[in-house]
């Protein structure tokens, strides 16, 4: 699932986006992903190394995915590092109230990540393992809304892509510049002279 979902979303940046196709970075070396595990303490999920094996997240900041831009191995290690540093300092790791998330907890894998917020995987044992959800620079961990897998956020990103729709409330636009870019449908948001995209008939 995760292969075909990134093969979808390549295929049509290629063609209406090419200026980020080009920001995608190359796919991980395998024994950067082990190093990366060995450093979280954590067996990746294997959709996870899957998309890893397709990109290593991206060679220069693009706005590919609507909820931030996909981490490298290197960028995963650092992201989780400094969310357990954080963490630690302020008892971020405890839910303050009952049926709370905390702040950020040793077992979610950032994935993808902007401004010091992360989409994360929950590798948590139990029924909910896998699941993708959000974390805030500001808030607390949020999975009312997650999707069930990563294959299943990634084919709902190349869905959308396909027909011109929203992934939540992020619509994907068309810069001047040959660029993808994840706002709202408020256009006034959006960069200067970016326009909505919708598929020709």
């Amino acid at each position: 699932m995760v292969t075909e979902a990134w093969a979808r979303i390549e295929e049509w940046l290629a063609r209406y986006a090419p200026a980020s196709a080009a920001a995608l970075a190359p796919p991980a070396d395998p024994a950067d992903v082990a190093a990366a595990e060995a450093a979280l303490g954590l067996a990746f999920p294997p959709e996870l190394v899957e998309s890893l094996s397709r990109h290593d997240g991206q060679r220069i900041w693009a706005n590919i995915l609507p909820e931030g831009p996909p981490l490298s191995t290197a960028g995963i290690v650092d992201h989780w590092r400094a969310c357990m540093d954080v963490a630690v300092s302020v008892d971020g790791l405890t839910p303050h109230r009952p049926g709370a998330e905390p702040w950020w907890h040793e077992r979610w894998v950032p994935f993808a990540a902007a401004d010091g917020d992360a989409q994360v995987i929950d590798l948590r044992p139990g029924p909910e393992y896998g699941r993708v959800g959000w974390t805030a620079h500001d808030g607390l961990g949020d999975f009312d809304a997650a999707w069930p897998t990563l294959g299943a956020y990634l084919t709902e990103v190349a869905d959308a892509l396909a027909v011109g729709a929203a992934v939540r409330y992020w619509v994907p636009y068309l810069t001047v510049d040959g660029e993808l870019w994840w706002s709202t449908e408020n256009p006034e948001v959006a960069p200067a002279g970016a326009r909505r995209f919708l598929p020709t008939p």
